[in-house]
């Protein structure tokens, strides 16, 4: 009786199976032919050493690509390997811009506005570049070189560390400004707006003076607030009995109302009119008539027989000091048109007081240059080296100091 058995016989890259017959009387033990296996092994792996195999140690990580021992990544690759094979960034060859020829607004990130040059070319590159994922310390540096007029040549330089690697790229791209009408100037062609503002005055016509002063305001506001494309002005004119102004936007129209009056107080009144459907939704256009009181703040008026400064405006009219005591009280805009204006705001003087005792003090007359007297005011310290005086029936009164002016909600 005969056994089969097969002892793998070293060879490079493969091993050849070898038969040997052995007696039952010849058969060794088990233990025997496992150690006899265990030595031919070792000797294949060793003939693998002298015959081109890839020797390696065992229990050492190693490069899965190039079988190196350098240091390697969490992706178990080295260096090299890592860097052949991961694209920090990515940068198109032509960057497409736009730019509106009436108003040089420039189109970024799907909205318009004003821009530097070398702001908006940051902004495309920001737009266009493609980093990877997994990019921490993300560093970019932009130069630009002007072609001409609408082509500029950018180098884009980007580092960063992908998983403790570091990556520089160096990108070379053109920017190309194309001409597109904003939707702002094409609204504003097409005598687009929103909304109408119409200033008025309780009582009596705006004077030229109260015209500018109301209208300077829009130009005021408008730069205290974040620009907006449709923040314009369609058309303005002088009305009968005011002044108009058309706007393309009905944000705007309300907040330049809040804005006049907080400034000069008065009322506001708003009505909507719907001028057509679109998308299933009304379409409207907004009307507020703003009235401004006939005063101005610190003018003098007269009420029950006592003279009184306007101090402040609040939302239904008006608070007002008294002049010869620490007194004030509120009147609404009813009772304030029933009061009569004594002296305006714009006629009064500051004065420089050349002699003062505990409760006068003397100063040059500018309409004469005659020496005057005029009691002071309640609230004088004897610091004051001012005084603020008005006209009032004839003789000359000094006025008691006011920090007020804003509407009191």
């Amino acid at each position: 009786m005969s056994y089969l058995i097969d002892y793998p016989k070293p060879k490079p890259h493969f091993c050849k199976v070898q038969t040997i017959i052995l007696k039952k009387s010849d058969r060794p033990r088990s233990g025997r032919i496992i150690y006899r296996m265990v030595q031919d092994f070792k000797r294949g792996v060793d003939g693998a050493k002298h015959t081109g195999g890839v020797n390696m140690s065992l229990g050492k990580a190693f490069c899965v690509v190039c079988a190196s021992e350098d240091e390697l990544t969490k992706d178990r690759l080295c260096v090299p390997c890592f860097k052949e094979r991961t694209t920090l960034s990515k940068l198109p060859d032509t960057i497409q811009g736009f730019r509106c020829p009436k108003c040089m607004m420039y189109m970024h990130d799907g909205r318009w506005g004003h821009h530097e040059s070398d702001e908006y070319h940051q902004g495309l590159v920001e737009e266009k570049l493609e980093v990877e994922n997994r990019a921490d310390a993300l560093g970019i540096a932009i130069m630009t070189e002007e072609i001409d007029e609408r082509n500029t040549r950018l180098s884009v330089q980007v580092t960063g560390l992908i998983d403790g690697v570091q990556f520089e790229d160096i990108h070379s791209s053109i920017t190309r400004i194309s001409n597109s009408v904003c939707p702002t100037c094409t609204r504003k062609a097409g005598n687009y707006f929103e909304a109408t503002v119409q200033l008025r005055s309780s009582g009596r016509k705006l004077t030229e003076d109260e015209l500018t002063s109301l209208r300077g305001t829009f130009d005021t506001y408008l730069e205290s607030i974040d620009p907006d494309p449709m923040f314009f002005i369609s058309k303005e004119g002088k009305v009968a009995g005011g002044f108009d102004v058309v706007l393309g936007s009905k944000a705007l129209a309300r907040g330049w109302t809040k804005h006049l009056l907080r400034r000069f107080g008065g009322t506001s009144k708003e009505t909507n009119s719907v001028v057509g459907r679109k998308d299933g939704e009304d379409l409207t256009r907004l009307t507020i008539s703003y009235r401004k009181p006939a005063f101005n703040l610190r003018d003098v008026i007269r009420r029950q027989g006592r003279y009184w400064l306007i101090f402040a405006w609040q939302k239904d009219g008006a608070v007002i000091s008294s002049i010869d005591r620490q007194e004030r009280t509120g009147l609404t805009w009813r009772d304030l048109e029933k009061t009569s204006v004594e002296s305006e705001a714009k006629d009064h003087l500051e004065v420089e007081i050349l002699k003062r005792d505990s409760s006068a003090a003397d100063f040059m007359d500018p309409n004469d240059w005659k020496v005057r007297t005029v009691s002071l005011p309640y609230d004088d310290d004897g610091s004051q080296a001012t005084l603020h005086i008005a006209l009032i029936a004839d003789e000359w009164v000094a006025l008691p100091g006011m920090n007020g002016g804003e509407v009191n909600e």
